[in-house]
Parts: structure tokens; C-alpha cells; sequence
């Protein structure tokens, strides 16, 4: 790693030493095994050679009856040449009646020669005769007779008889094989399995160290870019081009990012929205105050401009009003009061409430005996999307034109349409009539007392209902209105 201060060099150097520790404990075991097979076939191949040796000896024993025969020791000398292996002959006292210190060979020829007055090997110990009549002995003898190291060893209980006598007779036979081949083949297993686990750990370390510098400097990126966001600076987003969990999170932060970027656009829009509408009042209050303190309008005209303050004074109440509704639907402080009511009905109730414009406009009015609709509903809140969506459809209609209302069930929503004719919406319009503050070019002019909050007041009503409300319009034609309320009636 190119620092100890980095958040994962502690995780990477504790990888590493894991890798180690299991490439050491793997070759511990690897070697040990492949020893352990190699001795236990050395050790089998003693004991074949040992056998053959007792079956030939057996053979000359019954001929001439001697142990030490000229013939005995030319089989001595002919195993030690062609096995390397030493045998010693032990009688039944465990006394050392043959050793290959009896004679002299040379390894380059068959020729050998018998010594005179030839030093003879201790005798057998009683626990090492005892495990001969046990059975027969095989294992590797760290402490072998006439021997300084460790020997293979092989040794059995023999019976030797001739043909004269007839009478057998128990001896022992011993024989040690050399453990320098065990120890060739052990070293040379643990040099290739330290070359293998040598390369092995080179190729873990540079792999995955490039892993975690990738892993690393992908970190700083995204705590470059966190910061940013923590600044209020979203011009770039965090790099998705990682595997794993960690590109679930970054995805997910450059969605909250987004999210709080349209936020602080909405939140300025919002701010310049709201500061306008309370502008134009506030400036009309206060020029029609100053007005009067300063005598420029006269007394006659008092009263009525005073009506106008008023008039001022009401819509600053209701747009505070339904921008503290606004924030308690946000928020989640709104909650509605279910229960089942006629939503029919409220329309019709509601419908009533703009008679005298109906009249006054001539319009005609459909659709109001349609079905009754008992729904889930907060009667309150449902009355004031219905007032919004009525007053707009009354504001907006043109002179002589049609009101349509329609009350229908489907398999998953209760449907309730508010329609009107008249210039309707053009297509780059409808995304944004749910806005906050949010007038059509054409209704400016038309409607000089309207906040802009009422549709999107409405929407969020519905939605705390568990419903949608969606918008339909040919431009020149017609603008529906459709509420979708859930069959459940659950939030």
C-alpha cells in the first residue's frame, strides 16, 4: 500500500499474513505427507527385501547347518552391494552370531573378504527381543543398534533347521536400511514447495495489493466527492465502476444527491415563488397605507381603499395558511381522520357552492346523478381537493360550456373525474400543473387572485390518501381532472 495511514493497509497486511500462515501450514502438511508415504514405501520395500534375504538363507541353512558359511556371507555381501542394506543374524540368547563387521566388500566388484577376530555388535535387549516375538517389527529406529542415527529398520523371528537334525532353531534376524534417501527426497519436496508457496505469495501480494490501491484511491474519489455534496456543490457524482456492495453505495448516494440538489432547486424556486407572492400584496398595503398617512388619497376615497387593504390582508391569510399546509404535508405532520363517507355527495355539496358563477357563465352541468361512492376518506381534506379542482374548473371554462363529473369503480381504485370545456392544456403544460406557484401563460391573465398552490396542495392530499390525481387535456378542447382513491381504503 502506498501508506500505513490508509483505511485498509491494516486489512491488507492482515490478508497477507492469513495468506502466509496458511501457504506455511499447507507445506508443513504437504511435506510431512509426501515423508510419511516415501518412508512407509521405503520401509515396505526393507521389509520385501528382508523376506526374500530370510527365504534364501533358510534355503542354505538346510543344506550345510552353518550360520557363518562362506555361502552365508556371499548373500550378506551380495544385499549389502545391491540394496545397501546390513543384516545381522541374533541367536535365541540375542547374542550376534553374523554382522557386517564380519567381513569386507567391495562395492565396485563381487569380491569380499571375512575378517579375522571381527568386533561383534552388543547383544539385543530384552525389550527389543520382546517385539520381536510380538510379531514382526517395522518402523523407523531412532536409536538402532551399532548405529549413531536413525535407521530403517526390519526385524523378524526366524526358525533355522538342516536336513541332518531336523530340529529348528529360533534366531533373529535384523536389518537396517539408510534414511539418507528419506532426507534427499524430504529436501528436495520442501525447495519446489517453497519455490511454488515463494511465487504463490508474490502473485497474492501484487494482486491484491493493486486490488486494494484500486480499492483506496476509489476511497479518496468518493471522500473528494462527499465533500463536495457536504458543500453544496453537485457538479460531479461519485464513480460507479466497482464491483460489490460498494457501487450499491455509491449509487445510492449520488441518487440522495440528486435528490438534494432538485431539493435546494425547488427550495430556491420555492423561496423566489413565495417572495414574490407575498411582494405584490405587501407593496399594495403598503402604498395604500402611506397613501392615506400622507393625505395623497383623500378622505372620500378612505373607506374604499381600506376595503382593497383588506382584501390584501386576506390573501397574505391564505396563502400563509396553505404554505403551512404545504409544510405539514411535507413533513408528515398532516394526519388525515378516516372515514367512510359519500363522496358523491361532497361533490354535489361542493358543486353548490359556485352556483352563482354557474349561472352566471350559463353553464351545463353533467353527471352529478351518477353512482354514490362510499370511500375511506378524511371528509375535510377530500372537500378541499374537490373545492380546488371545482373552483378551477369553474375559473377556467368558457362562457356557455359544460361541467362533466363522472363517479366510477374499478377492480383496484374508486375513480371520481371533475371536467371542463374551454382552452384546455398544452402538452408541455400538464408535467407542470402539480407545481408549487405554477400558472399556465393563459391563466395569468385569467386568474389575478390564485396562488399556484391549490393543485399541488390537492396532490398531496391524495397521495396521504394512498391515491393519485391525474390530469387529461386536448389544448382548444377540454382539461380533466381524475381522482384515484384505493378499494381498500387503507393509507
Amino acid at each position: 500500500m502506498k501508506t500505513n495511514k490508509s483505511s485498509y493497509f491494516k486489512i491488507f497486511r492482515l490478508i497477507y499474513i492469513i495468506i502466509i500462515t496458511i501457504l506455511v501450514l499447507i507445506g508443513i502438511i504437504f511435506v510431512s505427507i509426501c515423508a510419511s508415504v516415501y518412508k512407509t514405501d521405503k520401509l515396505k520395500e526393507l521389509q520385501d527385501t528382508g523376506d526374500m534375504f530370510v527365504t534364501c538363507i533358510k534355503e542354505e541353512y538346510q543344506s550345510d547347518g552353518k550360520i557363518d558359511s562362506k555361502e552365508m556371507y556371499a548373500i550378506h555381501a551380495a544385499l549389502k552391494k545391491e540394496k545397501n542394506v546390513d543384516v545381522f543374524i541374533y541367536d535365541e540368547n540375542g547374542k550376534c552370531l553374523v554382522s557386517p563387521n564380519d567381513y569386507n566388500i567391495d562395492l565396485s566388484s563381487d569380491k569380499f573378504s571375512l575378517k579375522r577376530d571381527s568386533k561383534k555388535p552388543e547383544p539385543l535387549s530384552d525389550d527389543f527381543m520382546k517385539e520381536l516375538e510380538d510379531g514382526k517389527m517395522l518402523k523407523l529406529d531412532k536409536n538402532s543398534y551399532s548405529y549413531n542415527g536413525p535407521r530403517l529398520t526390519y526385524g523378524r523371528r526366524i526358525f533355522m533347521k538342516n536336513s541332518d537334525s531336523g530340529i529348528p532353531i529360533r534366531m533373529y534376524a535384523v536389518f537396517y536400511g539408510l534414511t539418507g534417501n528419506i532426507n534427499s527426497f524430504v529436501l528436495k519436496i520442501s525447495c519446489i514447495y517453497s519455490l511454488i508457496a515463494l511465487i504463490s505469495a508474490a502473485a497474492a501480494f501484487f494482486i491484491i495489493r493493486r486490488r486494494f490501491i484500486r480499492i483506496e484511491n476509489y476511497e479518496k474519489e468518493f471522500l473528494k466527492v462527499a465533500s463536495m455534496y457536504a458543500k453544496g456543490d453537485f457538479s460531479e457524482k461519485i464513480s460507479t465502476d466497482i464491483d460489490g456492495s460498494v457501487k450499491e453505495i455509491a449509487e445510492y448516494v449520488n441518487a440522495l444527491a440528486a435528490d438534494v440538489e432538485a431539493s435546494e432547486e425547488t427550495s430556491k424556486t420555492f423561496i423566489a415563488n413565495v417572495s414574490h407572492e407575498l411582494r405584490t400584496p405587501i407593496t399594495t398595503i403598503g402604498g395604500f397605507v402611506d397613501g392615506i398617512l400622507d393625505g395623497t388619497i383623500p378622505k372620500t376615497k378612505q373607506n374604499e381603499y381600506l376595503v382593497l387593504v383588506s382584501k390584501e390582508m386576506k390573501r397574505l391569510k391564505i396563502l400563509i395558511s396553505s404554505m403551512l399546509n404545504m409544510t405539514k404535508f411535507e413533513t408528515g405532520a398532516m394526519r388525515p381522520n378516516f372515514r367512510n363517507a359519500n363522496i358523491t355527495d361532497l361533490v354535489i355539496q361542493t358543486v353548490l357552492m359556485f352556483e352563482k358563477k354557474i349561472e352566471t357563465k350559463s353553464l351545463n352541468v353533467f353527471g352529478l346523478d351518477g353512482n354514490r361512492l362510499i370511500v375511506n376518506i378524511d371528509t375535510d381534506l377530500m372537500q378541499q381537493v374537490i373545492y380546488n379542482l371545482v373552483e378551477n374548473a369553474v375559473k377556467f371554462v368558457d362562457v356557455g360550456g359544460s361541467l362533466t363529473f363522472r363517479f366510477d369503480k374499478t377492480e383496484e381504485w374508486y375513480e371520481i373525474g371533475v371536467k371542463n370545456t374551454g382552452e384546455g392544456l398544452r402538452d408541455s403544460e400538464i408535467p407542470q400543473v402539480f407545481d408549487r406557484f405554477y400558472k399556465t401563460d393563459s391563466s395569468r391573465g385569467k386568474d389575478t387572485t390564485g396562488l399556484g398552490l391549490g393543485l399541488a396542495i390537492s396532490r398531496k392530499i391524495v397521495h396521504l390518501h394512498g391515491g393519485h390525481i391525474i390530469v387529461k387535456s386536448i389544448y382548444g378542447e377540454y382539461t380533466e381532472f381524475i381522482i384515484q382513491l384505493p378499494i381498500s381504503g387503507e393509507e
